[in-house]
């Protein structure tokens, strides 16, 4: 069994910056792919990031240059910075180890409103 904990989220102005950190409890951390997922209201979940298990790293088209995805195996963390953040970057964020038939936080809230 993995849990996941997520941290980081609230509200930001538009061009503002924020990290979202999530730290996980899994044997073989390391052995997972791992990411960050969102959804916004009336929207389906898309990727956001994720850091494959082979180490590359893979992003949505959206969030392209601005956002970055990093991760500590040592730590069992998956870090997300995001920077120049835009409006329409408003969702809930996942957490996600193993894939998207894997393990999923329980969502924190970021909202992008001057």
């Amino acid at each position: 069994q993995v849990q996941l904990v997520e941290s980081g989220g609230g509200l930001v102005q538009p061009g503002g910056s924020m990290t979202l950190s999530c730290v996980a409890s899994a044997r073989d951390f390391s052995t997972y792919s791992t990411g960050w997922y969102r959804q916004a209201p009336g929207k389906e979940r898309e990727l956001v990031a994720r850091i494959l298990r082979g180490g590359n790293t893979d992003y949505g088209d959206a969030v392209k240059g601005r956002f970055t995805i990093s991760r500590n195996n040592a730590k069992q963390t998956v870090d997300l910075q995001m920077n120049s953040l835009k409006p329409e970057d408003t969702a809930v964020y996942y957490c996600n180890v193993g894939g998207t038939l894997g393990y999923w936080g329980q969502g924190i809230q970021v909202t992008v409103s001057s």
